[in-house]
């Protein structure tokens, strides 16, 4: 479940890493569900209260739930969360909600078998029950129920290939809507006629719920033409049986204005603008000016780090656009284009966070007085075991002298190596929660 546990605030100018990894902490507390999941909840129904969900805040959503949901009112049902990430269950807080757990970000068998029970509950329901949805970021790998005519195996090439493909989030879960039995509202439309009430974690760009974890509870205005096009332009090969449903409209998902939805509520509980905020308001209460720059920022990773780089030397050197010393947050969600690989050249490792962070010491290329943290809210960057990295004025010259070239690590995506072998890897554990990227220069 989580509850906050921050401490004062380290002094920046003697601790500035320190300093850092305190303002992302703060922005990961802001987005744990007990902070804000109470003002959401409707009033127990007169029949069943059934919770399904899925994502990586699964488990902390769950706990939240339980604690705050009335103790005589009844309580039950499923939510799939990624491997490792339940939370500890608080003493005394009774389990109501069974947690399962499954891969991200490819799906896989336990992922699949997930999705089919939660959709079996959905059997049944009546006018009189209340259906709570709890939706975060990676729910549309960890619920994997792939359209007729594709099998898991279809559903898993075609995933890491949009993975790797450099497509922004937006249109990876147009495709995973349509090829999907569960998502892009089909959900809701199972658990007609209950009423349905969406209780969401955003780690999209925009906090679209139609985009968070492909939208399983929502109304989906993308097309199957849109589906169609999105695996063209990467070029991505489907089942032909399931690319005939796509172009005769088969695999369509419901649509805004659908009867289904009426009377549904969908509420974001924590996003990432609210994070970068408490994150700005922790660093003015510590002496240091804040900017937030964007919670809604995407691009290629290294090439978002480039201009972070730019606007962090303008800041030290000339004192422009801010005056320092400052910090500058951003958010949102960067890709990473997987680069091919020469003959005998190792496998790279690294998400997005630590894309960014190579991208960013290269153009700062040692200017003083700037460290940097970028790392992903959920405390897992890509598939490895940090949450991403930090930057120092040194970090360069410290690489050197360990023997390793920055444009070698960048042309095979190996920020997790690259930052490791200086010590420099932020490793948190899952936080139980995910806002997606956070971003924080410190400029002195």
């Amino acid at each position: 479940m989580n509850t906050p546990t921050l401490q004062r605030a380290p002094d920046p100018r003697f601790a500035p890493r320190d300093f850092l990894e305190h303002l992302y902490r703060v922005a990961v507390d802001r987005a744990l569900p007990l902070q804000s999941m109470g003002a959401c909840l409707p009033a127990p129904p007169k029949g069943r209260t059934l919770v399904l969900g899925a994502g990586k805040a699964g488990g902390s959503m769950a706990q939240a739930l339980e604690a705050l949901w009335p103790a005589d009112a009844p309580l039950e049902g499923l939510v799939v969360t990624r491997y490792g990430h339940i939370p500890p269950r608080p003493e005394g807080l009774a389990q109501r909600i069974e947690v399962v757990e499954a891969a991200h970000p490819v799906p896989d068998q336990a992922g699949l078998d997930a999705a089919r029970r939660i959709l079996a509950l959905t059997e049944g329901l009546t006018a009189d029950d209340l259906v709570l949805c709890l939706i975060s970021g990676g729910g549309s790998s960890l619920l994997t129920l792939p359209a007729e005519g594709m099998t898991l195996a279809d559903k898993q090439r075609i995933n890491t290939q949009l993975l790797e493909s450099g497509a922004h989030i937006g249109e990876m879960n147009c495709v995973r809507k349509h090829l999907s039995r569960i998502k892009g509202g089909r959900l809701a439309a199972a658990c007609a006629p209950a009423r349905v009430v969406t209780l969401t974690i955003s780690d999209v760009p925009g906090d679209d719920p139609a985009v968070i974890a492909s939208g399983p509870t929502v109304p989906d205005a993308s097309t199957c033409a849109d589906a169609l096009a999105i695996l063209a332009r990467y070029r991505i090969e489907v089942p032909a049986p399931v690319r005939a449903a796509l172009e005769n409209g088969t695999l369509e998902t419901p649509k805004p204005g659908d009867a289904v939805f009426d009377g549904h509520v969908t509420h974001v509980i924590a996003a990432p603008q609210q994070s970068l905020e408490a994150a700005a308001d922790a660093a003015r209460a510590a002496g240091i000016d804040a900017h937030v720059l964007s919670d809604e920022i995407e691009g290629e990773s290294r090439e978002v780090g480039k201009v972070h780089g730019a606007l962090a030397r303008s800041v030290a050197r000339r004192g422009m656009p801010f005056s320092k010393p400052c910090v500058i947050l951003s958010g949102g969600e960067t890709t990473v284009t997987i680069r091919p690989r020469q003959p005998g050249q190792a496998k790279g490792r690294g998400g997005r966070a630590g894309e960014f962070c190579m991208g960013l010491a290269g153009a700062l290329a040692g200017c003083e007085g700037v460290w940097a943290l970028a790392a992903d809210t959920d405390g897992i960057d890509g598939v490895e075991d940090n949450a991403g990295a930090v930057v120092t004025p040194d970090t360069l010259a410290r690489a050197a002298a360990a023997g390793v070239k920055l444009a070698d690590h960048l042309d095979r995506n190996d920020a997790y190596g690259y930052f490791e072998a200086i010590g420099d890897l932020l490793i948190t554990g899952p936080t139980h929660t995910n806002v997606n990227d956070f971003r924080a220069l410190l400029i002195l």
